[in-house]
């Protein structure tokens, strides 16, 4: 049920225009950090900046920690980057100043080290602006004309700001314990387990409420009693009634329509927008008591996605090549899916 859930998620332009293949090799799939800042050249934190191809992040952070000599919770990253994709991202390492190790000499197979140097501050989590995507679809067929009217339609209006499926683990694992730990709230896990687990279960419920409302129709026009966050913010605002300069904000990506994260508090939202959330959010009660149970506060998400100076070309009749950047905690596969179906691999 929750494997079909994931899937089953409205597309807001019709069904994608073509169908290929993804990932043929990780050189496929090329994504770079966009950083909020660089470091300043002084202090304990040494930053590196990385480029990793078929390595998790937390490996790659775990074998700088050994070659460092540092206990793990010494090396931190902004984010986390695709396994089977060639990345490059900033890491830091904190190191008294004066030790240095030779990050030249690290002899790992899966990540280099590209360039290095001193900051006066540890990087944080979600400490970034986005990340930069170059894409190839291989094996690509479609229709020509309605493959270009939907990336200028992307590119002009952006797309549903889903999660993607590697949020909710291989086959849906990470939301299975999430219900396990729901159904079983004293059963034991590791901290980092039970964080992928919860962070999944609100991702899902968010994901069910925008597939409504891009069912409806509405989920990048404003409703009356939405949360409307401001582009490039998290802060958001509730709109008890919608005028026309409302709907011009929305409309030119001033602001966004927003669904829950759900946790402890009272729902900011009002009217038609409450009445919609409640009515997806109810079928599941266990998760609502689960999530509030664990601590989580209510926040909010935009629902519509802009797609930044979305570009592409055919390297081949058959290759479909994408570059774009998207804000932190965007997904390149919410985009993707809007355009192609993904065939899998032959055998």
């Amino acid at each position: 049920m929750l494997e079909q859930a994931i899937q089953q998620l409205a597309h807001a332009w019709g069904q994608p225009p073509a169908s290929g293949r993804l990932r043929v090799t990780p050189e496929d799939f090329r994504v770079t950090e966009i950083p909020l800042l660089e470091p300043d050249g002084a202090g304990e934190h040494v930053w590196l900046w990385v480029r990793k191809c078929n390595a998790n992040t937390p490996q790659v952070a775990e074998q700088l920690a050994v070659f460092a000599g540092v206990h793990p919770r010494q090396v931190s990253f902004a984010g986390l980057k695709d396994r089977r994709a060639v990345t490059e991202q900033w890491f830091s390492v904190q190191l008294p100043v004066g030790a240095m190790p030779d990050w030249a000499a690290m002899d790992a197979e899966t990540f280099t080290v590209l360039r290095y140097a001193r900051h006066s501050r540890k990087l944080r989590r979600g400490a970034l602006r986005g990340n930069a995507f170059r894409i190839s679809i291989r094996n690509l067929h479609a229709d020509p004309l309605a493959l270009e009217q939907r990336l200028q339609l992307i590119a002009a209006e952006g797309v549903p700001n889903y999660f993607g499926e590697q949020r909710f683990g291989r086959d849906g694992s990470n939301l299975r314990t999430a219900d396990m730990l729901f159904r079983n709230p004293g059963r034991k896990l590791s901290r980092n387990k039970r964080s992928m687990a919860l962070s999944a279960a609100r991702s899902f419920l968010f994901n069910r409420v925008l597939s409504e409302r891009v069912a409806a129709g509405n989920w990048n026009q404003p409703v009356p009693g939405d949360a409307l966050q401001l582009q490039g913010s998290h802060s958001f605002f509730v709109a008890t009634a919608i005028d026309t300069e409302l709907q011009a904000r929305v409309q030119t990506g001033d602001v966004h329509p927003t669904g829950p994260l759900h946790g402890r508090g009272e729902s900011p939202v009002q009217g038609e927008s409450l009445a919609l959330e409640t009515r997806v959010l109810t079928t599941y009660p266990d998760w609502l008591q689960g999530l509030e149970a664990a601590g989580l506060k209510q926040a909010r998400r935009a629902l519509r996605l802009p797609v930044t100076g979305l570009g592409w070309q055919h390297a081949a009749a058959d290759v479909l090549e994408l570059e774009f950047s998207l804000p932190a905690g965007a997904y390149a596969t919410s985009v993707l899916r809007e355009l192609f179906v993904h065939e899998a691999a032959p055998g």
